[in-house]
């Protein structure tokens, strides 16, 4: 890195953006991302559209989606591939990021657009991802051009930000396609940090306005809930006192992330969709799947326009057919702001107890593959989950529990309460969906407390943003930092040796090789401990992990950690024996680390030779 910028990249769901800030102090700005809108319609646009356009052969002429910087033949990304989704909608790539974080697939296999009759020039969940990193690569490098800056944007310092409750393969492979799209060296970062780091750097460049420090205080819990197109993500950040010399200053810890939940705008547009086809179907039409689909980007796009305009109370809905007599077949129906209202505030939002959580839908024996979408629609019960988990983990672990104080200690207490809430994705752009959270937790704690909401710096920009400023403060040492690490404890699979008894399988034990909160850059080692390695014939590694359990320590051991842990996919696979050796049984010391980027590796060392192995997180082995 020897470029005087940080570059911060928000890959999101459905619309992607970037940011630049000076690493010797300056404000994060956002670059334009110059796009097709059209056939020979080249335009410039704050955020790129997560959508590519695969066009059928011949249906354009060569350069007329062309782009200054030309590009891979035969793919479009951004505006003009969003407009087509609601025309071909199966030669559109939607959502990529949520199959980049499925487990059931084979990420690098061409499966999208799902469910389309195309029978080749489909492409996998990673290539999507690279793709849209590509253009936004070249569109950050045609920016320094426009300004006469001979910058190359691998050269910067650059941030890219995942969800927080992204798994370390989709941690993984998405810094793998980053670095597959000539980004050079990447940082990751979780967004809702990269939007509380924004928040603080709109304070500090605003003098004007009050101080981020002045907005909270020690003993504050902020909740930044983060509902993009595709997730809902929450992380709680706590406002600390620390002493520095003589000087007393804030510190800030992440101290709980939610879990993976698929569950966003996507939702709230196949809700819509679903009534609005209901319509339809009440006035004697039908729809076909590939009719549905155009009307799912219909019913977002029509949803957008009435959430931003107060003065719009209904949008016409238009759906094409397939065939020669286009126009003849082509169906309309009518979005009511009053439907938007009611199906998305008191659908997604209802006002719930602390005590109602997500229900677990009853599953059938055979079931249609796809995403795996939240079985339950309120977000908030999802959040009431998030915050009773909170609790749980912070309570297993004493040194954090001081930190929180009296939020821990009130036996009664059934969720870590929050007394700040920031606010982040473009879901939030909508003011009915903020006041109803705002109205839910202030209900949650009672009538004595005060629930604080911070401004974002921008619900659509803010990650990138963040970002930037991140990838500044990384560079230059100075700024705030969140002390956070990963978000998770993780545990290696081990099985004990036990006398045989019919009918009985001992548990497996899983060993804690990373605990939570562990910083990037951070090389771990079980010290005092030896393994047994089956080497030279195919095993099974299982890994897990768990949010909850703060407390836990390098070498902790959970018995049955099946029942205690969240099991990830584990790994299959032949390690080469020993030099000299056949397939035996190996001593080895177990040295994991968290990379400086953010990612976990384990190495096995043999302890009677230089020779070692690596596992990446259920990625891969290596020799």
């Amino acid at each position: 890195m020897n470029a005087p910028y940080s570059l911060g990249i928000d890959l999101g769901t459905s619309n992607s953006c970037l940011s630049l800030c000076r690493i010797d102090g300056g404000t994060a700005e956002g670059v334009p991302i110059t796009q097709s809108l059209g056939p020979g319609v080249i335009a410039e646009k704050p955020l790129l559209p997560s959508v590519l356009y695969l066009p059928a052969a011949g249906e354009y002429a060569d350069d007329a989606l062309a782009l200054p910087w030309g590009g891979e033949a035969g793919r479009v990304a951004g505006a003009f591939a969003r407009e087509r989704a609601a025309l071909v909608p199966d030669r559109v790539v939607v959502s990529a990021k949520s199959w980049l974080c499925n487990p059931h697939v084979d990420r690098r296999a061409p499966i999208l657009p799902w469910h389309s009759d195309m029978e080749d020039g489909k492409l996998s969940p990673f290539d999507a991802s690279r793709l849209y990193l590509e253009h936004l690569r070249a569109a950050v490098a045609h920016h320094f051009a426009q300004r006469g800056e001979a910058v190359r944007p691998e050269d910067c310092q650059v941030v890219l930000t995942v969800p927080a409750s992204f798994d370390e393969v989709a941690r993984t492979l998405t810094h793998d396609a980053a670095r597959a799209a000539g980004l050079g060296k990447v940082t990751l970062l979780e967004e809702p940090q990269a939007a509380f780091y924004a928040w603080i750097a709109h304070a500090l460049d605003h003098p004007g306005e009050r101080a981020w420090n002045e907005q909270v205080g020690a003993g504050d819990l902020v909740l930044v809930c983060d509902v993009g197109g595709g997730t809902t993500d929450f992380s709680l950040i706590a406002v600390a006192e620390a002493t520095d010399g003589l000087s007393k200053a804030l510190e800030l810890h992440r101290i709980a992330v939610g879990e993976h939940i698929l569950l966003g705008g996507d939702n709230m547009d196949l809700a819509l969709a679903y009534l609005l086809k209901g319509k339809i179907e009440d006035a004697g039409a039908e729809l076909d799947d590939w009719q549905f689909l155009g009307l799912v980007q219909g019913a977002r796009a029509a949803k957008e326009k009435l959430l931003a305009d107060q003065s719009l109370a209904e949008l016409t809905i238009a759906v094409a057919s397939r065939g020669a007599k286009l126009f003849a077949k082509t169906l309309t129906t009518t979005l009511t702001r009053e439907d938007v209202t009611q199906i998305l505030v008191e659908g997604y939002f209802p006002l719930t107890t602390p005590d109602q959580l997500p229900a677990a839908r009853k599953s059938v024996g055979l079931q249609e593959y796809g995403l795996a979408y939240a079985t339950e629609a309120a977000i908030s019960k999802h959040l009431a989950r998030f915050l009773r988990r909170a609790l749980e983990n912070v309570r297993s672990d004493p040194a954090l529990a001081a930190t929180l104080g009296a939020a821990v200690t009130d036996g009664e207490a059934e969720i870590l309460k929050p007394t700040a809430v920031l606010f982040n994705g473009g879901v939030f752009e909508a003011e009915p969906f903020r006041r109803r959270i705002v109205e839910l937790l202030q209900n949650w704690l009672g009538a004595g407390s005060t629930l604080k909401e911070l401004q974002s710096a921008g619900l659509d920009v803010a990650v990138s943003r963040g970002a930037a400023y991140y990838g500044a403060v990384q560079a230059s040492g100075r700024g705030i930092k969140i002390r956070a690490g990963t978000s998770r404890s993780f545990y290696l699979g081990l099985e004990s040796p036990a006398p045989a008894v019919p009918g009985y399988v001992p548990p497996v034990k899983g060993i804690c090789i990373v605990p939570q909160g562990t910083e990037e850059g951070t090389d771990l080692e079980l010290a005092g401990r030896e393994f047994g390695l089956v080497t030279g014939e195919t095993v099974d590694f299982r890994f897990f992990s768990s949010s909850v359990r703060a407390g836990d320590r390098v070498g902790t051991v959970v018995n049955n950690a099946a029942k205690a842990l969240d099991e990830l996919a584990g790994l299959s696979l032949t390690l080469p024996a020993a030099a000299g050796a056949e397939a035996q049984v190996v001593p080895v010391t177990l040295h994991p680390s968290v990379t400086e980027v953010g990612t976990l590796e384990l190495w096995m060392q043999h302890t009677q030779s230089a020779q070692r192995w690596k596992l990446e997180f259920n990625l891969r082995a290596e020799d």
